[in-house]
């Protein structure tokens, strides 16, 4: 077991607060400045997402970190057909009138703008020495875990993120040149949001609305 800095109680819960407090200051943005940010900072917090519990511990998440301006406009041109696809002819009514408020629509332009796209994949199956498939475990959860890692560890570090779910995802293996037991399960939009950036005036539900102790 790796050592632990001991704490009272009241510090635990103080660490606990004050992390509460930082996470309460995220939120999800749609408009990104292009200032830059180092690779350096990816590169740690993907290392906090890969500490994430895994099913067997079989680890089967693939992070793609996009900066390059050509293969992000590529990105975003095959994401917006999906999206043109989705909001004409496949989204229902209701989930239509559910997005209204947030003011989406079929043109992404922060896939340009924002300096990094970090493309989340999960192996369905790994592939061994010969070829052979291995079953995965629980990877959609695993998965989920680390992104959520990987969120916290983002926003910590002072940058907005938007989660971009543009179905279907296939194309981001055929432009990022993932095999085939690779599925996409989110496109994340990394860096600073823009000066005159907006978001939606929404409200988190209280912790006696979700939460129940026995």
């Amino acid at each position: 077991m790796p050592a632990r800095e001991p704490m009272t109680d009241a510090e635990r819960e103080q660490r606990a607060a004050a992390f509460a407090h930082s996470m309460a200051q995220r939120r999800t943005v749609r408009d990104f400045a292009s200032t830059p940010v180092p690779r350096a900072v990816i590169e740690q917090c993907l290392r906090a997402a890969g500490t994430a519990p895994s099913g067997a511990n079989q680890q089967p998440w693939r992070f793609v970190a996009v900066s390059d301006r050509a293969i992000k406009h590529r990105i975003r041109e095959a994401a917006e057909a999906e999206e043109r696809s989705f909001y004409e002819h496949r989204a229902p009514e209701a989930w239509l009138q559910a997005l209204a408020p947030l003011g989406t629509d079929a043109d992404k332009p922060f896939l340009d703008v924002a300096p990094w796209l970090i493309a989340v994949f999960y192996e369905r199956f790994a592939l061994d020495a010969e070829g052979q498939k291995e079953k995965r475990y629980y990877p959609h959860e695993s998965v989920g875990l680390a992104t959520g890692l990987l969120i916290a560890a983002l926003h910590q570090a002072g940058l907005a993120t938007l989660t971009h779910t543009p179905s279907p995802m296939g194309f981001l293996n055929e432009i990022l040149q993932r095999p085939r037991n690779e599925m996409a399960y989110l496109l994340l939009v990394v860096g600073h949001p823009a000066e005159d950036c907006r978001v939606p005036d929404i409200q988190r539900l209280p912790l006696e609305e979700y939460t129940r102790f026995f």
